[in-house]
Order: C-alpha cells, then structure tokens, then sequence
C-alpha cells in the first residue's frame, strides 16, 4: 500500500520562505512523476509543480522564480522550495505520486499573512 507524507506547511510572512517535504512508500522503487497541487478556500485544485523522475519539471506560471522543485529519487521524496511568497500563496498545499496512478498525500496549510 503506498503512503505519500507531506509536511512543512506553515505560516509565514509576506516576501517569506517555506520549505514543504513528501515522502512516498510502499512498494514502488521510483514514481514516474512527483509534485505539488494547491487549493484556496473557494477555488479548484491547481498545479503548484511536478517532476519527473529524470529531471523534466513543470510550473505554475505564477510560481516560476519563487518556487523551485527538487526530488530525490532514492528516497522517493519531493521538496518545493518557496520564497517571495505572497498572500495569494496561501492554501492548502497537496503532494502527489504517480506510477500508474496518482496517489495523494494529506494536504499541509501554508498560510502567508502579516
């Protein structure tokens, strides 16, 4: 059974910096693809980043520059990186494995608020 752990949320300031982890077990020696969706109150789920375990990375636009995406394979964790974040940065920040299908962690708030 695969497990995927996010973690890392939190609150910080305006022009802030957080850094989120997920980990993924259970039988699969590597994920094709791993990242990070995000929901605000109100609003759909949407891509945050993704990355292939070979290295190929999507964004969404309006994190490019801010954050960065990073993996390690061996240990089928992924890690985003966030800096400058902003007010509108804030929800509720999901991690997704995929090899075969697409396995969902537990959702970390990260709230950007002065």
């Amino acid at each position: 059974q695969v497990h995927v752990v996010a973690s890392g949320g939190g609150l910080v300031q305006p022009g802030g910096s957080l850094r989120l982890s997920c980990a993924a077990s259970g039988g699969i020696s590597t994920f094709y693809s791993m990242g990070w969706y995000r929901q605000a109150p109100g609003k759909q789920r949407e891509l945050v980043a993704d990355m292939t375990a070979g290295g190929s990375t999507d964004y969404a636009d309006s994190v490019k520059g801010r954050f960065t995406i990073s993996r390690d394979n061996a240990k089928n964790t992924v890690y985003l990186q966030m800096d400058s974040l902003k007010p509108e940065d804030t929800a509720v920040y999901y991690c997704h494995a995929d090899q075969f299908r697409r396995y969902w962690g537990q959702g970390t708030q990260v709230t950007v608020s002065s």
